[in-house]
């Protein structure tokens, strides 16, 4: 008599147990849903910031150029520049050597490349002033994003777009 009150406690425990889980997964499934809907809800509207932020007249154009419609122009020295402290609290540093390339089949090619030799200085301000206000952490995750951002400032600065790409030729952190 024993062994037959034992196995119906335990199948008593066993419904219950099932019942329990059954409760908890309906529940879990129904959060789980809502909150799969609103990740795809913000994926949607930073996918259209993106796409909007392409689409205006202020964002960087990069282009595809042939090898040979493309001149290097090399920023004549390395850059030394102080970062934006970040979660150390350290202060660090970004050695780079910067070069800029330009089109030359571009329509203000001719116009303003030779600008570009005399405005060194206004050019090498804007790559400190992008760099200097990152962090050691976002310049080693992300230097193309950097690129982008020091590529816009000077297409900004010409108000052309005959410089189409920045490259670091050498980036050392400290």
């Amino acid at each position: 008599m024993r062994k037959n009150m034992l196995s119906i406690l335990i199948l008593a425990l066993l419904i219950v147990n099932i019942v329990l889980t059954a409760i908890m997964m309906f529940s879990v499934t129904g959060t789980a849903k809502k909150t799969s809907a609103l990740i795809d809800d913000i994926s949607a509207a930073i996918n259209l910031d993106l796409k909007n932020q392409d689409a205006t007249s202020t964002s960087a154009v990069v282009v595809d150029v042939p090898i040979e419609d493309i001149q290097v122009f090399a920023i004549p020295d390395e850059m030394t520049i102080p970062l934006a402290k970040g979660a150390d609290g350290k202060e660090h540093y970004y050695l780079v050597a910067v070069s800029l390339s330009m089109n030359t089949k571009h329509a203000d090619f001719k116009k303003l490349s030779p600008s570009v030799t005399t405005q060194v200085d206004l050019i090498k301000g804007e790559i400190i002033s992008v760099i200097g206000s990152h962090t050691l952490e976002e310049v080693q995750e992300s230097p193309d994003a950097i690129r982008m951002e020091i590529l816009k400032r000077i297409q900004t600065l010409f108000d052309s777009q005959f410089i189409f790409n920045v490259t670091f030729t050498k980036g050392l952190t400290q």
